[in-house]
């Protein structure tokens, strides 16, 4: 099968998906070092996710978030003490992931390379002209094939493609690794870029981060966490 072909399937494949369990590891500017767990569903609307990042915005990070209700909940070191008053949780609406980017908020929790869904993100690679295939590989577990292209922005054709550019701050062109599983899904896929800051559009570093999906399909329950240990914020729709 040409790498072309066996890229746009595996792309095709992930649109089915209703939910998924992932992992997401790398590098962005703001974070340093980070690695982050998540769980998502499509209906409803739901996603947890756990973080660890070495330097975000100066300091070492832990926190869990929790978008379910249309709400946004947040605990861990990231959370200024003032900010929880004895609470573990802060929670705001509306709480966006997942959706366009400027849909998309966490109330500046989450950085917004996280935001948008990695089923999205990976749509990106399905605009590589040069797609090639680099070898055979073994992914959490799972045989896979290796394959990696570039991709542009003028190459995009789809609005969810040229979307997932503006989310990650990337700048052309893009670098993306995408491993296949034998039943033709994807398993893993990278994204590397320059990284733009997103006031200035100015280089900003670079960012790496490499998506790996854990499962598919399975049922994922997201809870709003205890309402007397949360520090609720208010909803910004309420004006």
């Amino acid at each position: 099968m040409a790498p072309a072909t066996a890229v746009a399937r595996a792309v095709d494949a992930s649109k089915d998906i209703t939910s998924l369990h992932y992992r997401v590891t790398g590098t962005l500017p703001s974070t340093g070092r980070l690695k982050a767990e998540a769980s998502m569903s499509t209906d409803p609307a739901v996603m947890r996710m756990t973080m660890s990042a070495a330097d975000y915005q100066g300091r070492d990070t832990r926190m869990e978030v929790r978008f379910v209700d249309e709400a946004f909940y947040a605990t861990g070191s990231r959370l200024a003490v003032d900010k929880l008053k004895g609470r573990s949780w802060v929670g705001a609406a509306p709480g966006v992931w997942g959706r366009g980017t400027t849909e998309n908020q966490s109330f500046r929790v989450l950085p917004d390379e996280l935001l948008p869904s990695p089923l999205a993100q990976l749509t990106m690679v399905g605009a590589a002209k040069d797609a090639r295939r680099i070898g055979t590989e073994t992914v959490d577990g799972a045989r896979t094939t290796h394959y990696k292209g570039t991709v542009r922005y003028d190459d995009m054709t789809t609005v969810t493609q040229r979307d997932q550019v503006y989310g990650l701050n990337a700048a052309d062109p893009i670098t993306m690794d995408l491993w296949v599983d034998d039943d033709g899904r994807t398993k893993q896929f990278r994204v590397r870029a320059t990284h733009l800051d997103a006031a200035t559009l100015t280089e900003a570093g670079s960012l790496d981060l490499t998506f790996t999906f854990l499962d598919i399909d399975r049922p994922v329950t997201v809870e709003a966490p205890p309402a007397d240990d949360t520090r609720w914020l208010g909803d910004a729709r309420e004006g």
